[in-house]
């Protein structure tokens, strides 16, 4: 069993992979639901007005933007900019086209050519044989 401090309260708790406790990430799940439908309510709000008003960071914002969680609207001015070709998208790290491009690249990268056996038949002659026991 793997005890571990809460990043952020403090509190001992055992450790299943996350660095904070059930009950911190609980509040943080409620925090992201009312911060969800705070963008919902109001499409075309900004960043810094959700964190002020929501009480939470912008970059906590930006992380939930990454992680594909949270989206804005088309007209809405928060965008953030594909790690790869800088194209302006509204949620995760890359563009659709960059995210197709990756996909067929590993693809490609991991597919195996199948080997070229080429099986000879041997001209045998109408024979009758004969198995040695020894």
């Amino acid at each position: 069993m793997d005890v571990r401090n809460c990043k952020q309260c403090s509190k001992l708790f055992n450790y299943i992979g996350s660095p904070i406790c059930p009950e911190c990430t609980k509040k943080a799940e409620d925090k992201f639901d009312e911060v969800k439908q705070y963008i919902y309510d109001h499409p075309k709000c900004g960043m810094q007005e959700v964190a002020t008003e929501m009480e939470v960071s912008v970059a906590q914002i930006r992380k939930w933007l990454k992680e594909e969680r949270l989206s804005f609207s088309e007209d809405s001015e928060i965008a953030l900019n594909c790690e790869k070709c800088g194209k302006r998208i509204l949620t995760g790290r890359f563009c659709k086209l960059c995210k197709e491009s990756m996909a067929n690249q590993l693809s490609s990268m991991y597919k195996k050519e199948e080997p070229k056996i080429k099986i000879e038949k041997k001209k045998t002659e109408n024979k009758m044989r004969f198995l040695d026991n020894e």
